[in-house]
């Protein structure tokens, strides 16, 4: 058996890629929109990639099944209850797929035999469809068997159902007509009807880790056992199935704006990614494009450099931050975006982008800081306070943390608006009073300050080392 997982730090996303060496037969699970590595991997072990899976329809990330299928020629399954705006394989619950079967002798034409039974004579890499509704309807989990016939799965691909340390959210779809309490209660049954009836040595590989999300206390390992689930996972501790609804329902992150835009382009299709590097603008033509397309800048520099000097009016997330994740929290999708990047990283911060959808790069202006020096009339300097430094009297004090972190301690008098709802929760702040904004340890609070400086707020400043430097600072 071929496995390999590929796991991406900037948006804390995994996908697989399973083959059978034997036949070459390859299945690719949850991929996202660059597909090179796939495709360099797959042809280097000698495997052909004939199915796309998708476990869910994902809505942090714009995946890759279509550019997937359309440089391979796979199909692309998802969970029977699916609905799609283009041609997929729906999977059933208990459905096999034998990839130690040739593709001549499969009666199905595909990876598996048309009714899930196996073959006359089958052997090697063999999965096995769960149907474990719960973060979404359609949610499935994949069992990986070396063998069709091994007593103990190799490892199961959860997706979001099961994380190292939590389980998948409840309701970033209450949309579709079910409450999260309904989708809690699916949740419950799927991982103790399906997923906890695994063997304890299972290997479990999950699609997303530390920093996404579509959880709140996600494991900085990307690997882990049913075992160590079923004792560490608090989950999966033993609770009545009200307990666990109630414990999985509250408390989740701020949903960042971009899901529902990349959960409906996951589910109706999308256009396929571009991979050209962004065209060079110069400055006026960049601010000609805010003024007349409704184009915004995007200050993707350290955060430093963006706090020394910035132009005016331009919205900031760092490349050595969850660029795409927050860029998506504070710009609204299908917005025109010029970047303003260091020479060299704009063609990254587009395909960060790309990666959840915002496909609308106009450019970049190639050297930020020249530009800078040239046009002090168009330059801001955020303005910060040192912790421990004493805010205006009649400053607003702004949490931007998730609610979970707020919860654990915050500043006195200070209010909790996480930065991914913050472009429409800003509305309940007074533009004519200071606002003082602070986060963890003083990246969101920039993000937000420029936010709010983009909206028209005159007096912004954030807390330098955010909550945890103004605890220190205090004693």
């Amino acid at each position: 058996m071929h496995f390999a997982q590929y796991y991406l730090d900037c948006l804390s996303q995994a996908s697989y890629l399973i083959g059978d060496e034997t036949t070459g037969r390859a299945v690719l699970v949850d991929p996202r929109r660059d597909i090179d590595d796939y495709l360099r991997d797959a042809e280097a072990a000698g495997l052909r990639i004939e199915l796309i899976i998708e476990t869910h329809f994902h809505a942090d990330f714009l995946s890759g099944h279509l550019e997937l299928a359309r440089a391979t020629g796979a199909t692309i399954a998802f969970g029977e209850a699916a609905e799609t705006g283009y041609p997929i394989r729906r999977l059933r619950d208990g459905e096999r797929i034998f990839l130690g079967v040739d593709a001549a002798a499969d009666g199905a034409g595909g990876v598996a035999t048309a009714d899930g039974a196996a073959p006359a004579a089958p052997s090697g890499v063999t999965l096995t469809v769960l149907a474990t509704p719960g973060h979404t309807p359609e949610s499935i989990c994949i069992v990986v068997h070396e063998q069709p016939d091994a007593p103990e799965p190799y490892g199961v691909l959860t997706g979001d159902t099961l994380f190292v340390g939590d389980v998948g959210r409840p309701d970033l779809l209450a949309a579709t007509g079910l409450t999260p309490e309904e989708m809690a209660g699916r949740l419950h049954r799927s991982l103790h009807d399906k997923l906890l009836t695994l063997p304890d040595a299972t290997r479990v590989f999950p699609a997303h880790g530390a920093g996404s999300a579509c959880g709140r206390n996600l494991s900085t390992e990307t690997t882990s056992t049913i075992g160590e689930q079923r004792r560490y996972n608090y989950a999966l501790q033993p609770m009545p199935e009200d307990e666990f609804v109630r414990l999985v329902t509250a408390g989740q992150p701020a949903t960042p704006g971009y899901f529902a835009h990349d959960a409906a382009l996951n589910r109706d299709g999308h256009p396929l990614l571009d991979t050209a590097p962004p065209a060079a603008l110069t400055l006026d033509a960049a601010l000609a494009a805010c003024r007349d397309a409704g184009a915004v800048l995007l200050d993707s520099r350290p955060l430093a450099a963006y706090t020394e000097a910035h132009f005016t009016g331009s919205l900031h997330t760092s490349l050595d931050t969850r660029f795409a994740e927050y860029a998506g929290s504070v710009v609204e999708p299908g917005t025109p975006i010029v970047l303003i990047s260091d020479p060299g990283t704009e063609s990254e911060a587009r395909l960060r982008l790309a990666r959840i959808g915002y496909d609308h790069v106009l450019g970049h202006v190639p050297d930020p800081a020249a530009e800078l020096v040239r046009h002090p009339d168009l330059v801001t300097r955020t303005h910060r306070l040192a912790a421990g430094e004493a805010p205006p009297g009649d400053a607003q004090l702004i949490d931007v943390r998730n609610p979970s972190e707020y919860a654990a301690g915050a500043l006195p008098n200070a209010v909790n608006l996480p930065l991914a709802t913050l472009p429409t929760s800003c509305a309940t702040l007074d533009p004519g009073r200071p606002v003082v904004l602070y986060c963890r340890s003083g990246s969101r609070s920039v993000i937000a300050a420029a936010l709010l400086e983009a909206r028209g707020f005159r007096d912004v400043r954030d807390i330098v080392g955010g909550y945890e430097g103004a605890v220190s600072a205090c004693g």
